[in-house]
């Protein structure tokens, strides 16, 4: 039987037409099984030895760096904030007799400084005396200069 189209007779090239379309839609079969299914329950323990795994995972440096430095900085931060709450929850509880009690010694200390600048002050005021001896000038003349946006106003200059 020849293939070529021109040499086939009515009757060859209907038989190579159905020849053909029966190739193109044959099922295929697989050679090898593609996949399996063990459906057997497998055993709670069995009889093979444990076999050692051992660990060879590698981190950098750098990760454990950042690792050791984050547990840090975590550990800085919740103490901080610890004591941020106490202190906070020291200052809630506060009342005005409790003000009045801690701020007492410290008005009593600034009094007392007041009193002891005060008696210095007057203590150097009673023992100075100033003579002034001269002749005094008294300018009154007033220049106003302005310098941009602003301006202002010099006197005795």
């Amino acid at each position: 039987m020849t293939t070529d189209p021109k040499h086939l007779t009515d009757s060859e090239a209907s038989a190579e037409a159905r020849r053909l379309i029966a190739e193109a839609y044959r099922p295929e079969l697989p050679a090898a099984p593609t996949s399996f299914r063990d459906d057997t329950p497998v055993p709670v323990y069995g009889t093979t030895p444990p076999v050692p795994q051992p660990d060879s995972r590698i981190v950098p440096q750098w990760a454990a760096g950042v690792a050791v430095a984050s547990i840090g900085v975590g550990a800085g931060v919740t103490g901080l904030g610890c004591g941020a709450w106490l202190i906070l929850q020291g200052l809630a509880s506060v009342t005005l007799t409790g003000v009045l009690a801690v701020t007492l010694p410290f008005a009593g200390v600034a009094a007392a400084a007041t009193a002891i600048g005060s008696a210095f002050a007057r203590v150097r005021r009673a023992s100075t005396t100033n003579v002034y001896r001269g002749t005094v000038v008294q300018r009154t003349e007033v220049t106003a200069t302005s310098r941009g946006f602003l301006s202002r106003a010099k006197a005795g200059r």
